[in-house]
């Protein structure tokens, strides 16, 4: 069965592709493990906003020592964000480097943060150590109340528009799933740059330690329910966007992204599941695919992409209200425990 798939005008021989999987893709025996294992193309971990910023402030610091310019701002970050950040952008672009020089896999580079100002230079840096496309991983969370959604998104907008007019390689957005349109946001992005869409972002919540009285981070690795989302997305715009989807979150074997591929993606990103049964299982959820593609009697990829987005259902309500209202009247309680 051939798996061969195009995304951001890269070739790949499987749509299954690794995500932005910290700590995985930071070891560099990794990335050939991958390749072995089948994946079709590696997005290495990212390089986050904070980082760039924390080393320009450092060597401000280090040019205005004893002048106290920037005595407020190094103050910003913790006293141990040196181990937070440990990854400097010269190291991440030394990564790419070994990473091309490693592996024929398409390594697609992955920038993290939140404002205008640091991406369009470090994507073009990317570009320049050799990745053959940049994942913009706009991860933000707004909270200043005198900000209008519309102000949000133009940032959005802005942030792509900046970075794919000064690169030559390929741009995929992963963004957040929490517009008020979240159509015509994807509309616009793509209006202004974005080769692919990612979907979707995850926002890790903070849980509270009661006994002291802490903030603390409170990572969970998703499940096959945490695709829902994602393959709602992609079935409701496969077909009214020129543009390549990825799908993430929740894609744990091979009957996942079969059903991720029947909405439109693309490819489907791999992440949690990696980190639970090892890179190996890359390979087993290949498998999974095949087997079931050719029992169903599959010819291609193309034949089964879109199959069961909302343009080629019969009743497109199915993907909006009409199926929240099917699934509420459907329900049963096991009355035993009334």
């Amino acid at each position: 069965m051939d798996l061969t798939t195009n995304y951001l005008g890269l070739t790949l021989r499987s749509p299954l592709i690794v995500g932005a999987a910290a700590p995985l893709t930071e070891e560099l025996d990794n990335l050939k493990k991958m390749e072995d294992a089948g994946a079709g193309a590696i997005v290495l971990h990212s390089l986050f906003e904070e980082q760039i910023r924390k080393e320009k402030l450092e060597l401000h610091h280090h040019f205005t020592y004893g002048t106290n310019a920037f005595a407020e701002a190094l103050d910003y970050f913790p006293e141990n964000a040196s181990n937070v950040f440990h990854v400097g952008v010269e190291t991440y672009l030394e990564h790419i480097q070994t990473a091309k020089s490693m592996v024929r896999t398409p390594i697609i580079a992955s920038l993290n943060g939140s404002h205008e100002g640091e991406w369009e230079h470090t994507a073009q840096l990317m570009e320049q150590a050799g990745a053959d496309a940049i994942e913009l991983n706009i991860y933000t969370v707004p909270t200043d109340i005198h900000k209008g959604g519309s102000e949000v998104e133009y940032e959005y907008i802005k942030i792509v528009r900046t970075v794919k007019e000064n690169l030559n390689i390929p741009v995929a957005v992963k963004l957040s799933p929490f517009f008020s349109n979240m159509a015509n946001m994807a509309k616009r992005l793509v209006e202004n740059g974005a080769d692919g869409l990612v979907f979707f972002n995850r926002f890790y919540q903070p849980d509270i330690d009661i006994e002291n009285l802490k903030v603390t981070p409170d990572l969970i690795l998703s499940s096959s329910l945490d695709m829902r989302l994602p393959m709602r997305w992609i079935a409701i715009l496969y077909g009214r966007l020129d543009v390549d989807f990825a799908a993430t979150s929740g894609i744990q074997k091979g009957t996942d992204a079969i059903k991720m591929l029947m909405a439109g993606a693309t490819v489907t990103a791999l992440v949690a599941t990696l980190l639970r049964h090892g890179i190996g299982h890359i390979a087993t959820i290949e498998q999974e695919m095949i087997q079931w593609l050719e029992e169903h009697e599959y010819l291609s990829l193309e034949q089964l992409r879109g199959s069961m987005s909302q343009i080629n259902c019969p009743d497109e309500s199915e993907y909006e209200r009409a199926q929240y209202m099917r699934a509420i009247q459907s329900y049963h309680p096991d009355t035993s425990i009334l």
